[in-house]
């Protein structure tokens, strides 16, 4: 057991310095290129330019409210698209009408590109926040529900006659059976829709202005503002690697993550 768990350290380790090895080669690339002015500084500054920039807008507090703004209509709209998602997923994994019902508007919506409907969105909700919202709940709904359906189908049958046969009602299965077994696997779900958020959030704002970090970031690009258009992509960058970060080790702490 201990020599496992120290395996696994180890090759976390290594993991994590390959990886910040293979950063640091590219932003010595990156400085060295912009220096030697391979590429013109207006279409590659340099990277401690692009640094002093990122700290110059965090001083000033415009990166931070930025952020707080499109990571806000981030998270509502996956809150908002967990609580539909995942309860008629699994209804639908364990109600035959349901899933007869809805399963071809699913079938039909999944695949379309969710950024299309922006215009609708922006028509009928204005262009700030409200429609940035809707437009990621509906962008993320359907992995969500999707997940969740799978997960809760691919529930092991036996176990769920065996609680029923001994009188544990549908509630005591949904709760006590069911969502303890599919819960790794929504979890995985809801994992594929967090960055789906990000990207859509971002773009919706690109697009349609009104505040956050993809309005800003399109405002700078338009005056050829360089150094913060880069500092802002490095903050979208770093910041969906944070919250994967943070969602692989809610997983990890879970009750449900390791289902007897």
């Amino acid at each position: 057991m201990n020599r496992a768990m120290t395996a696994k350290a180890v090759t976390q380790r290594g993991l994590f310095i390959r990886s910040m090895t293979s950063v640091l080669v590219i932003v010595v690339i990156w400085e060295a290129a912009a220096r030697a002015g391979l590429a013109s500084a207006l279409f590659l500054p340099p990277f401690t330019k692009v640094i002093a920039e990122w700290w110059s807008v965090c001083a000033d507090g415009s990166l931070p409210l930025d952020l707080s703004v499109s990571l806000s209509r981030a998270a509502v709209g996956l809150c908002l698209a967990t609580a539909i998602g995942v309860p008629l997923g699994i209804a639908m994994a364990r109600n035959r009408f349901l899933h007869w019902l809805f399963d071809p508007v699913i079938a039909l919506a999944f695949p379309s590109p969710k950024i299309a409907f922006l215009p609708i969105f922006i028509l009928w909700f204005g262009i700030y926040s409200l429609s940035k919202i809707l437009l990621v709940a509906f962008a993320c709904v359907f992995p969500i529900l999707i997940g969740s359906f799978a997960a809760a189908t691919g529930v092991n049958r036996v176990l769920i006659w065996s609680a029923t046969s001994m009188g544990t009602s549908n509630a005591g299965v949904l709760f006590r059976i069911v969502l303890p077994a599919a819960w790794p696997r929504i979890f995985a779900a809801l994992r594929v829709a967090l960055p789906v958020s990000l990207i859509t959030t971002f773009t919706a704002e690109m697009v349609s202005g009104g505040g956050g970090m993809g309005a800003t970031l399109m405002y700078s690009q338009r005056f050829f503002e360089s150094p913060t258009v880069f500092a802002y992509i490095l903050t979208m960058l770093g910041v969906g690697l944070l919250l994967d970060f943070v969602m692989l080790k809610l997983q990890a702490a879970s009750a449900w993550s390791q289902p007897s």
